[in-house]
């Protein structure tokens, strides 16, 4: 008989958490705080502090059973924005990485770090997490996957360091984002904070990460070269099928695709921060990275056409489930029970003192993603109710937010539940087992880090500049 695959299908989860979400608003007392503008103005608004009212039966409102079902559309509506920018990034990546620029500057930067083993396991780091932390790269690292074992392999290390120098990284990436449209810029977005903003302070908790990553992959990998036989995968077959790429040589025209990408981000962050820049800015500055770099690599407009609707059609299931999370804060939102969980929540994280409520919102985060790996999915399920409780319980929403990176980040590199990790890890010939025993004590170490951060920012943010608004 065959075995079954136990596996958790991100979709059906969500679309179970929207019924439940339903059942909550029979069983949930309604009630409801009042909110005012963010910062006096603008069309976002924000909870008042102990406004928190109970319904009374001239303000209880009821729903039919069906209701959720009718909340997707709205739940789609209301996440349009994103939505059109997942699609549109999918596509512009797609016909960058079509250029063979992308390809080209992670294959020479790889092979030029072939010195010794330090130097490897170190530049490959910093490469791979300053991915992540930009643009939210990790789909683009898998076809990297023979190279980096192959070169492991013949430096006498083995592929579980392999693995740790692309998913450590990533995982840290995503979780200090700066830049990545698909956690930080939802994220602040939900929290009504800059898109972008404090991108220097998380860039400096990245090292950090980045240092104590390498303590703990460097000492493994002197451990297997010094004897093989402790390596964890050493009686796995490793003689055939990690062959280098045939085309990645960095042309002329490649490295100026690069400088029209990285010139067209420096363009974005500098109008986000001095005109204030959004979604549809940045929509137009993919664009026109996408144009011009068809136009510099000569590709005839329909080839980039075919390229573009590529990307963005593989970005549907991306985008089909930010539709679908945000529709459960809909049905929490419509039924009036939402402001009623935020408050409970709040009640109980108040006795704890900001500090306590900022990891705890770190690990609802982190246990959010074992369920929900996506990390612009796991924005729209639970931003809409960390951000409040952030509001009222003290914690700035600079720091609601990293709470929310965090979880979702360094988590990344170990849930089953990711098809990225898993796939990869079947690649590289790495059973999860094993790899779960590597990481496993490197992750509770980089989590430890990461809650005296959080709490850090709490009493010294303002003082960084971290807060500022």
């Amino acid at each position: 008989m065959k075995e079954r695959n136990w596996s958790i299908d991100s979709l059906v989860l969500i679309f179970s958490i929207i019924v439940l979400a339903q059942i909550l608003v029979y069983l949930v007392p309604q009630g409801q705080f009042e909110r005012v503008p963010f910062a006096g103005e603008g069309s976002h608004l924000v909870v008042v502090e102990g406004t928190y009212t109970a319904a009374t039966d001239e303000t209880r409102i009821s729903t039919p059973p069906w209701q959720f079902l009718l909340s997707i559309t709205k739940g789609f509506s209301q996440a349009q924005g994103i939505i059109f920018l997942i699609f549109i990034a999918g596509g512009v990546i797609k016909v960058l990485r079509h250029t063979g620029a992308i390809d080209a500057v992670l294959f020479r930067a790889v092979s030029a770090l072939d010195k010794s083993p330090g130097v490897l396991i170190a530049g490959t780091m910093a490469l791979f997490g300053i991915g992540s932390f930009t643009i939210g790269m990790g789909e683009e690292y898998v076809p990297l996957i023979p190279l980096i074992v192959t070169m492991c392999l013949a430096m006498r290390m083995d592929a579980v360091v392999a693995m740790a120098i692309v998913w450590v990284p990533y995982g840290i990436g995503w979780g200090c984002a700066g830049f990545n449209p698909f956690n930080v810029v939802i994220a602040q977005d939900i929290a009504n904070v800059p898109i972008m903003s404090g991108w220097e302070l998380r860039f400096l908790m990245m090292i950090a990460f980045m240092v104590l990553a390498f303590h703990h992959i460097y000492r493994y990998a002197q451990s297997v070269i010094a004897d093989p036989n402790k390596s964890m995968v050493s009686h796995i077959d490793y003689s055939e099928g990690f062959d280098l790429p045939e085309d990645s040589a960095m042309t002329s025209t490649r490295a100026a695709v690069l400088l029209v990408f990285a010139g067209g981000i420096a363009f974005f962050v500098y109008g986000a921060q001095k005109y204030g820049w959004y979604i549809a800015e940045l929509n137009a500055v993919f664009m026109g990275i996408a144009l011009i770099a068809a136009l510099i690599c000569r590709m005839p407009a329909g080839e980039t056409s075919r390229t573009f609707m590529k990307g963005a059609a593989e970005m549907t299931t991306a985008a089909l489930l930010v539709g679908f999370a945000r529709t459960i804060a809909v049905v929490l939102q419509d039924g009036q029970v939402i402001d009623t969980i935020i408050n409970s929540t709040a009640n109980v994280l108040l006795e704890f003192g900001a500090g306590a409520s900022a990891v705890g919102m770190l690990i609802v985060q982190s246990i959010c993603n074992f369920f929900i790996p996506s990390g612009s999915g796991q924005a729209y399920v639970t931003m809409p109710i960390m951000s409040p409780i952030a509001s009222l319980t003290g914690v700035p929403q600079q720091s609601a937010v990293l709470a929310f990176q965090f979880g979702d980040g360094f988590s990344n590199m170990i849930v089953p539940t990711s098809a990225l990790v898993i796939g990869a890890l079947a690649f590289g010939r790495v059973p999860y087992g094993v790899w779960f025993r590597f990481v496993g004590p490197l992750l509770l170490k980089i989590m430890l880090l990461a809650a005296v951060f959080l709490v850090g920012t709490l009493y010294i943010g303002d003082f960084l500049g971290f807060h500022a608004m």
